[in-house]
């Protein structure tokens, strides 16, 4: 299922299996304004990329601002 997302649950099943809560909420807002966002292609720094892709890339980015993968276990941990 594309964006927009209603709740964390309709989330694709990788992205909640490996954030926690809170980083699946970041997700969730940023994945659906960047949907608005970039609709239209010339919005986009390459017109080519779908929107569904411009859109996971802005939510990872949001994560990656809070959030930060643990190298040894892969798990996503809250930033200090």
């Amino acid at each position: 299922m594309a964006p927009p997302y209603k709740s964390t649950k309709e989330l694709p099943e990788p992205v909640q299996r490996v954030l926690p809560p809170h980083a699946q909420e970041i997700f969730l807002k940023a994945v659906n304004n960047a949907w608005e966002q970039y609709k239209e292609p010339k919005v986009r720094r390459n017109p080519a990329e779908t929107r569904e892709a411009v859109a996971f890339k802005v939510a990872w980015k949001a994560v990656e601002q809070v959030y930060e993968k643990d190298p040894v276990s892969g798990a996503w941990k809250k930033k200090a």
